[in-house]
């Protein structure tokens, strides 16, 4: 992270007052002076001449100047860049007496899937066992695919049931609340999948409980079915939002000779100059202060989660690769019922538990996947749900040469476990390489670095020396996401040659919008795949990515998932299942469909549409059915291929009202997706009016809970900032190391053009000091 206070040369020029210059001992700076210009000084100082001393001078001077023009400007962000993200800090317990520092006691998950829809319950506690009144402020992680729909309060025997309104809004009013002595709760989305929670006049000794609630919709991939629950958020890197830089800072990426070992000379190159990825800065969305606990600090808030499957199929296997769970099944070898919880006697249980998803994997006997049409008729609006598998892929006899570049992130987050597992996946997806295609390897933290000029041949030659340079790598430094995907970008393209680009990252950054937005922008140069490393990986970012460049997300929570990930990868670049895709209704008049174009269909997963339908008129000849036709691999070459599922509109709806909130989520994602790509805010009223109409929780709507007792007259409160543990496998570095003071930002190791910021300020004092000296010889 780059530290504000760190100025830009010019800057340091003009900020360094001459009192300071003279206000330096001679002894302790005169002799290392002469170290670093050796007899240079001495000899004015001898010679005593004015015109040596003019020498002298000139040769200072003209050492600045050359710093100044070798090094980039180092800004801090620009005040017009808003909102501004801030930097995650370490908590310190105790920093303000008499506080309860840690309010939250306990997070409850209760999950219910039944088919393919997840209803999930979270109940939060807060209790003050401080002496004084607090407002406690809570950042916490949600599913990537949830439709959050409802909140209520409780504060002793009162249940306060919360209300959707404008964001700005509801701020007013949980101030005011606030203000007055009441408790209150309110409820944003920083994130499609991070939420914040904030809840004033919590008395001492009392326990409030917020419950919220969210629908979430079960896609499965290879015949399987995942159930993900994020416990907490990885600390995020507020971007600096400028061109890309290089080369990059010493210890940190390749040295330029590094790139000669993938059979060309040189190495880096410069890097473009684009300087924004299709938006205003601006609409960058602003991330708040974090705190964190330290590394192998556990968190003292409790963590339980249970979750009841049915399935109209029997339930084949059932199992968790993130925690250790107790499992209980119907008897019989088709059981169509199941539980699971956390074990309670296991550290992979409920003991530190919630500092990585909980990932739950599922099978249906014989791998059956639910296809068809679910229906909900409401009081104003009917919605459907079709989920219709494709065809099985058959491979392709000739595949064409590809391209590709292998984007890996070696910032400080990295460091440890996600470093490495990403070394072992790189190693699995650089050996899979045909030696027709052609690869590139681009690795970033604060800056970046090509380990060759261009694309080479995947010879094992090149493979292997890719492999050991990428091998000594160690991760620190910030995480430049934007300006490694743009320096991407900007590498010239073979026309006649597909190009696949593979980012490699654990997601730690706030830039997801500006991310996507380039993605679509460069929507013809490549298709883009996102793995995401490590316990508890920013899926935003992983599945956006790979959703704005039609690719697909993999997440990889432990090393030996790298393999059966990479294999996974290979199958699916091979060939897709199914390209021009198309979904259409016969004896149904349907409406508001989502998505509107249909993606290819790279991997065993179904097709996916949601909408809208009125009732067919009476005595229609057709009877309702959906079509989905593409085309697939045959022989060969691509053929047609389509597949017909009939709809039963007199089928029992009353199970399916959860339809009306998918629905609306995935509109919403639609209109934020093209919001990222055109800038500015102009979805707002539409993205806002479907939060308010369908009680969502939104970019621009939150739900705010007041209680009508005043009960703390003054509203006076402390603020109790609920610190997360570090995701598993992440270590202080992804904090900056050894920041310690409550809520101050955190910076981390110096770019290169800071570096440079500070030789130019050293090599001011030296001028100063080298006259002074020689005046002191002279007088």
């Amino acid at each position: 992270m780059r530290p504000s206070l760190w100025l830009d040369p010019l800057t340091a020029l003009r900020a360094l007052p001459q009192a300071a210059m003279h206000a330096v001992p001679n002894a302790t700076v005169v002799a290392p002076l002469h170290a670093a210009v050796p007899g240079a000084v001495a000899h004015i100082a001898r010679a005593a001449r004015p015109a040596a001393l003019a020498v002298q001078r000139a040769a200072w001077y003209s050492l600045l100047a050359g710093l100044v023009l070798l090094s980039p400007l180092a800004r801090a962000q620009d005040g017009n860049d808003a909102p501004a993200a801030e930097s995650p800090y370490f908590f310190v317990k105790g920093a303000q007496p008499g506080v309860d520092a840690l309010p939250l006691k306990s997070t409850d998950v209760q999950v219910n899937i039944s088919g393919v829809i997840a209803d999930v319950v979270v109940t939060q506690r807060y209790k003050n066992e401080g002496a004084v009144p607090i407002e406690a402020k809570y950042l916490f992680p949600g599913s990537t695919r949830a439709a959050v729909n409802g909140m209520n309060v409780r504060v002793g025997e009162r249940l306060i049931t919360a209300q959707i309104r404008e964001k700005r809004q509801a701020q007013v009013e949980y101030n005011a609340a606030k203000a007055e002595g009441k408790t209150a709760a309110l409820l944003e989305q920083h994130r499609p999948n991070v939420f914040q929670m904030n809840v004033a006049n919590i008395l001492p000794g009392d326990d409030v409980q917020v419950e919220l609630r969210y629908n979430e919709l079960l896609v499965p991939t290879d015949g399987q079915y995942q159930f993900v629950y994020p416990t907490v958020v990885g600390p995020r890197y507020a971007g600096s939002h400028e061109p890309p830089r290089s080369p990059a800072s010493p210890g940190a990426l390749p040295p330029e000779g590094a790139a000669a070992t993938l059979g060309r000379p040189g190495g880096g190159g410069a890097a473009p100059t684009e300087t924004t990825s299709g938006q205003p800065l601006a609409h960058a969305q602003g991330f708040p202060a974090q705190p964190v606990l330290r590394e192998g600090s556990a968190s003292t808030s409790a963590f339980n989660l249970k979750v009841q499957l049915a399935s109209p199929v029997g339930i084949q296997e059932i199992r968790s690769p993130s925690h250790a769970i107790d499992t209980q099944m119907d008897a019989g070898s088709a059981a169509q019922r199941a539980s699971v919880r956390l074990a309670g006697n296991s550290s992979r249980g409920v003991s530190a538990s919630n500092n990585r998803d909980f990932i739950l994997d599922y099978r249906l006997a014989g791998s059956a996947i639910q296809s068809g049409v679910l229906l909900h008729k409401g009081d104003k609006e009917n919605f459907f749900l079709a989920m219709v598998q494709p065809p099985k892929a058959v491979p392709v006899a000739a595949i064409a040469p590809r391209d590709y570049i292998f984007v890996v992130d070696i910032s400080g987050s990295m460091h440890g476990f996600p470093l490495e597992t990403a070394k072992a996946l790189m190693r699995q997806l650089l050996g899979h390489l045909r030696a027709s295609d052609t690869f590139n390897v681009l690795l970033f933290s604060g800056s970046n670095r090509f380990l060759s000029p261009h694309s080479v041949p995947a010879t094992a030659a090149n493979v292997n020396a890719a492999i050991r340079t990428i091998d000594e790598m160690g991760g620190g430094g910030s995480t430049e996401l934007l300006p490694a995907l743009r320096r991407v970008y900007a590498e010239p393209k073979n026309p006649d040659v597909a190009r696949t680009v593979v980012v490699v990252t654990d997601g730690y950054v706030t830039v997801e919008s500006e991310a996507f937005a380039l993605m679509r922008k460069h929507l013809n140069q490549a298709n883009v795949f996102a793995f995401g490393i490590g316990g508890s990986v920013n899926r935003q970012l992983m599945e956006g990515l790979a959703r704005a460049g039609m690719g697909e997300p993999f997440v990889i929570t432990r090393p030996d998932e790298a393999k059966a990930q990479a294999e996974r990868f290979r199958r699916l670049i091979e060939s897709p299942v199914m390209t021009s895709v198309k979904a259409r209704f016969e004896g149904l008049d349907v409406y508001d469909v989502e998505p509107q174009a249909l993606p290819d269909v790279l991997a065993d997963r179904p097709v996916v549409v949601f909408g809208k339908w009125r009732e067919p008129a009476s005595g229609s000849a057709t009877a309702p059915r959906l079509i989905v036709e593409g085309r697939a691999p045959q022989g060969g070459a691509l053929g047609h291929v389509s597949q017909t599922v009939p709809i039963d509109t007199q089928a029992n709806t009353s199970g399916n009202a959860a339809l009306r909130s998918l629905w609306a989520r995935h509109r919403i994602a639609a209109l934020s997706d093209e919001e990222s790509l055109t800038g500015g805010d102009a979805q707002r009223p539409a993205i806002t009016q479907l939060g308010l109409d369908y009680s969502l929780l939104t970019p621009y709507t939150s739900f705010i809970a007041v209680d009508k007792v005043v009960r703390h007259p003054g509203g006076q409160n402390a603020t109790a900032n609920q610190p997360s543990p570090l995701p598993e496998g992440v270590g202080n570095l992804a904090v900056g190391g050894d920041a310690s003071a409550l809520g101050a930002a955190v910076g981390s190791t110096p770019e290169p053009q800071t570096w440079a910021a500070m030789l130019v300020v050293l090599a001011v004092l030296g001028a100063a000091l080298a006259r002074r000296r020689a005046d002191r010889f002279t007088s």
